[in-house]
């Protein structure tokens, strides 16, 4: 099945910043949100994860046709949904490989948590590091402390590789990156993919999708679904811009 949104409101403080928000991202399948800035996608992330603020006025989220609406956010993150954050924040007084090896330990049920509990997650760690592009002795620093925007990207595809989630929501993983960080972060969400992972992307250009090609385009403004289609949606977005789009799908 996979994570499902139906109708889908939800308020921030007074204002509605998504507005009867329907999309399915099925296993195996990578699903695109697009929009321009304030359109609500990072809003749709932060929803579906229970982040404190965001109130759900109607609607559902289920994961394999279960409700998240009465799970805290660390409790849907046990289920594996994982968000990779647009602009990661940094952790003081917690290193990058405690971080991590805590995640694990607590979705295996290991009480200590920062307890290396299997050697063979470090040398994962490390290998994958190396692999994205991230220099192993980061992991060793305190989570995004002095790292730049690509090394905190990439922080961020390192957790994400190593938890294995059901489901990875990944807010624009390509900013901050070079052509390499591009290349790699989308070979990563291909082996997502090709695992049976669910995936979605978040992104406002469609420089990414040159490299991975989605399933679904589903298109945000001002916190409504306007368009929903297959890859040539993204393209017809960059081509012709969002107001463009708008007004061809859904009216002006």
């Amino acid at each position: 099945m996979g994570l499902e949104v139906e109708n889908l409101t939800v308020r921030v403080r007074d204002k509605l910043v998504l507005k009867k928000v329907s999309l399915r991202v099925d296993y195996g399948a990578i699903h695109v949100v697009m929009g321009p800035n304030g359109s609500g996608k990072s809003s749709l992330a932060y929803a579906i994860m229970g982040r404190e603020g965001y109130e759900v006025v109607e609607g559902d989220i289920r994961l394999d046709g279960e409700s998240l609406l009465g799970l805290e956010t660390h409790e849907r993150a046990l289920k594996g949904i994982y968000l990779g954050m647009q602009d990661p924040p940094a952790v003081p007084g917690v290193r990058l490989s405690t971080l991590i090896i805590a995640a694990i330990n607590k979705r295996r049920g290991v009480e200590e948590l920062t307890k290396i509990s299997d050697p063979r997650v470090v040398k994962s760690m490390q290998k994958i590091a190396s692999e994205i592009g991230l220099a192993t002795e980061l992991l060793q620093r305190e989570v995004n402390m002095g790292f730049s925007g690509g090394e905190r990207k990439r922080g961020e595809l390192l957790q994400a590789m190593i938890l294995e989630p059901k489901v990875a929501i990944l807010d624009e993983p390509d900013s901050g990156l070079d052509i390499d960080g591009i290349r790699k972060v989308a070979s990563y969400i291909d082996s997502l993919r090709s695992r049976g992972r669910a995936v979605m992307l978040i992104t406002h250009y469609a420089r990414l999708l040159q490299f991975v090609k989605p399933d679904v385009v589903t298109v945000l403004i001002d916190g409504e679904v306007v368009a929903r289609g297959g890859p040539e949606l993204a393209f017809e977005v960059e081509e012709l811009g969002y107001e463009a789009v708008r007004r061809k799908y859904k009216g002006s």
